[in-house]
């Protein structure tokens, strides 16, 4: 069975443009209902950045600065750590671990599909390991299960 970022990506993304403040992004972070905890930067439509959570505190409460005066440009991530959606969650999760992210956004051709988290990818790893487990089970009749 195939395990793909397309299957299992979370396809709402919360996207601002680069040149807003950082605490209008905090907004749209608050607003969204599954609270992610990030915004894709999107420069001309495309997507050039990432601001999470972690870099509002680290690089604009830590430091003392003025959230409704600093840009999401100044403060986000780049260049983006992407995955394709055709890619297997095995792949996605070395990028992860490769690059120290969190979160993978889903591109192609410039086109947001969606974004890929740690979270989710553990939340399918355990469903993987029970299938497998069971599937272990079934063909290991002596067990006595």
């Amino acid at each position: 069975m195939s395990y793909q970022v397309k299957d299992y990506m979370i396809k709402e993304v919360n996207t601002v443009n680069f040149n807003i403040t950082v605490n209008n992004a905090a907004k749209v972070m608050a607003e969204d209902e599954t609270y992610q905890g990030y915004v894709i930067v999107l420069k001309d439509g495309k997507p050039i950045g990432i601001v999470t959570e972690r870099d509002i505190v680290n690089k604009i409460i830590a430091k003392d600065l003025d959230p409704t005066k600093v840009l999401v440009s100044t403060v986000m991530t780049t260049p983006l750590v992407t995955v394709d959606p055709e890619e297997d969650l095995l792949r996605a999760s070395k990028l992860m671990k490769e690059n120290n992210v969190r979160k993978l956004i889903v591109i192609r051709n410039d086109i947001i599909y969606g974004i890929i988290t740690a979270k989710s990818i553990a939340h399918r790893c355990g469903e993987y390991v029970d299938r497998s487990i069971k599937d272990i089970i079934l063909w290991t009749p002596h067990l006595g299960f």
